[in-house]
């Protein structure tokens, strides 16, 4: 694995674990259909993000620097969730959702900074997706190549957000079409599948 597929790799991870339907997005969604203070909302969203996937990549690295042996089986745990993961984006892809942007009073910032941070910070699987999975993936590339790795896991984040926060008005009408995300759940599913298997590809040579 070369510096661009690290990058790549990164940004692959991410951006499938991010997009699926949920609390979040849907939050994203309904506030850049109100134009509410979505640069605020963007910006907390993809910032913890990025902070998440670091601590993640650090500390999983830094916790079993001194076992090689453990990050083999951090690697395995992680293809194992990968693939679970992408078990579930297949079964979404047969039976596809839509995803919806309730309609919200206006809100003073404070609040919706305080609804963004408990859509983020409250939800158990965004420490799965970012610490752990990413943690583990992002542990098992070279030391050299771990900054290039997050940072292709952060401008998916990034990416995702400012596409939803600030192009949500127009995409809504996709994102409420259930064809879309059979395509979208397809994609993610054979992506975390492939990823499972480079992970195990690489214990195996390892």
């Amino acid at each position: 694995m070369d510096a661009l597929s690290t990058l790549l790799a990164g940004f692959g991870l991410a951006g499938s674990l991010i997009v699926a339907i949920g609390a979040q997005n849907a939050f994203v969604l309904r506030q850049a259909l109100r134009r509410e203070h979505v640069g605020v909302v963007v910006a907390l969203c993809a910032g913890f993000d990025a902070l998440l996937m670091g601590a993640g990549v650090a500390g999983v690295a830094a916790a079993v620097g001194r076992h090689p042996a453990a990050l083999d089986a951090v690697a395995l745990a992680g293809a194992a969730f990968l693939g679970w993961y992408g078990v579930g984006a297949w079964r979404r892809a047969w039976q596809p959702g839509a995803l919806h942007a309730a309609a919200a009073p206006s809100q003073p910032r404070a609040r919706v900074v305080a609804q963004t941070l408990a859509v983020t910070l409250l939800n158990p699987h965004v420490y799965l997706d970012t610490v752990l999975l990413v943690g583990a993936v992002g542990a098992r590339q070279p030391t050299e190549w771990r900054p290039l790795f997050l940072a292709g896991a952060c401008a998916a984040s990034l990416s995702w957000f400012v596409l939803l926060g600030f192009g949500g008005r127009w995409l809504a009408p996709l994102f409420a079409r259930p064809a879309a995300w059979r395509v979208l759940d397809a994609l993610v599913g054979s992506t975390m599948w492939l990823l499972a298997a480079q992970l195990v590809a690489g214990v195996a040579r390892h």
